[in-house]
C-alpha cells in the first residue's frame, strides 16, 4: 500500500525527451509526495539566460545550491519528493546522493533507457506541439547527450530501470 511507503527521494535519469517529466508527474501522484521540476523553476527564473551548455551549468548550479536545503527540509517533514532534475551525470547524482544522505531517507533512481532515435522522435513531436517550456534542436540534443552517463552499480543507487 502506498501509504506504507517510507519517505523517499525519487530521482530520474534519462535522455532529453525520454519521458522524465511524464514519469515524474506519475510518481508524484503517490500520497504525501511533492513534485519539484527544474524546468518549471528555470523557465521562470532564467527565461532568456539559458543559451549555451555553460549557461545551463551556471544556472543549474545556482538552483542546486538554493534548492538543496529546501528539499532536505521537505523530506524531513515526512513528505516524499520527486525531483524532476536530470540525474544524467555523475556530478548531478553525487549532489542528489548528498540530499538522500542529509535527509536520511529512502531513494529510487528511475532510469529511462531509450535509444536516441526514440528520444529524437519524441523531441520533434514535443517541439511541434510546443508542449514544453524549452525548444531543443537536434544539435543541442547531441551536445547535451555527449555528457550523458548512465549510472553504474558502484554509485550505490536503488535503480528502477524503464526500457
Amino acid at each position: 500500500m502506498d501509504s506504507d511507503r517510507p519517505t523517499t527521494l525519487y530521482l530520474i535519469c534519462g535522455k532529453i525527451a525520454a519521458g522524465k517529466s511524464t514519469l515524474a508527474r506519475k510518481l508524484a501522484e503517490r500520497p504525501k509526495t511533492l513534485l519539484i521540476a527544474l524546468d518549471d523553476w528555470m523557465s521562470v527564473l532564467f527565461p532568456t539566460e539559458k543559451r549555451t551548455i555553460e549557461d545551463f551549468a551556471r544556472y543549474t548550479s545556482r538552483m542546486r545550491t538554493a534548492m538543496a536545503p529546501h528539499i532536505v527540509s521537505i523530506l524531513r517533514q515526512d513528505v516524499s519528493v520527486v525531483l524532476d532534475f536530470p540525474a544524467n551525470t555523475v556530478m548531478w547524482r553525487t549532489w542528489m546522493r548528498s540530499l538522500v544522505t542529509e535527509a536520511h531517507v529512502a531513494h529510487e533512481l528511475h532510469v529511462l533507457d531509450f535509444p536516441d532515435e526514440v528520444c529524437k522522435q519524441r523531441l520533434a513531436q514535443r517541439n511541434a506541439d510546443a508542449s514544453h517550456p524549452y525548444q531543443v534542436d537536434e544539435e543541442t540534443y547531441d551536445l547535451f547527450m555527449s555528457y550523458f552517463v548512465l549510472p553504474s552499480p558502484d554509485e550505490g543507487f536503488n535503480i528502477v530501470r524503464h526500457t
